[in-house]
C-alpha cells in the first residue's frame, strides 16, 4: 500500500495557508482545488480548520512530530529555503546531519517540516 492522503489540521486556513501555497509547489505539490494539494506519486494534503485547537502542536507530544521530504540535490535545499526566505517566512540554517544536508522549517502553528537531501 501507498499513503494516499494526510489531512492537516491548521488552526486558521486563513493565516496558515499563505505558508503552505509557498512551499507545496516547492515541493512537488500542485494545487487541486482549495486547500487541497496533491503530487506525482498520489499522495494529497487536505489542510482543514481545527475546531478544537487545545494545546495545538507539542514538539514531543503524542502524535506527527513532523514530515520529511527528500530532496535531490543540496542546491534544491538551498532554493527551497531562499524562496521560503524570499516570500517572507522564517527559515532557519541547514544543518548537516550524519550523511544529509537538511532544512527544518515550521509552519505558524509549530508543524515542522524536513527537507533533507542525502549524499553518498
Amino acid at each position: 500500500m501507498q499513503l494516499d492522503h494526510i489531512v492537516l489540521l491548521v488552526s486558521s486556513l486563513e493565516a496558515s495557508m499563505p505558508y503552505y501555497d509557498a512551499l507545496l509547489p516547492l515541493i512537488g505539490f500542485t494545487k487541486k482545488r482549495d486547500h487541497v494539494w496533491g503530487n506525482a506519486d498520489g499522495v494529497f494534503f487536505d489542510f482543514q480548520e481545527a475546531s478544537d485547537i487545545g494545546e495545538g502542536y507539542k514538539r514531543y507530544g503524542v502524535g506527527l512530530n513532523h514530515l520529511g521530504f527528500t530532496a535531490p540535490s543540496r542546491e534544491a535545499v538551498d532554493r527551497i529555503a531562499a524562496e521560503m526566505a524570499a516570500a517572507g517566512f522564517e527559515v532557519p540554517e541547514r544543518q548537516e546531519i550524519g550523511p544529509g544536508y537538511a532544512l527544518f522549517m515550521k509552519d505558524r502553528d509549530g508543524m515542522r517540516f524536513e527537507i533533507t537531501c542525502y549524499e553518498a
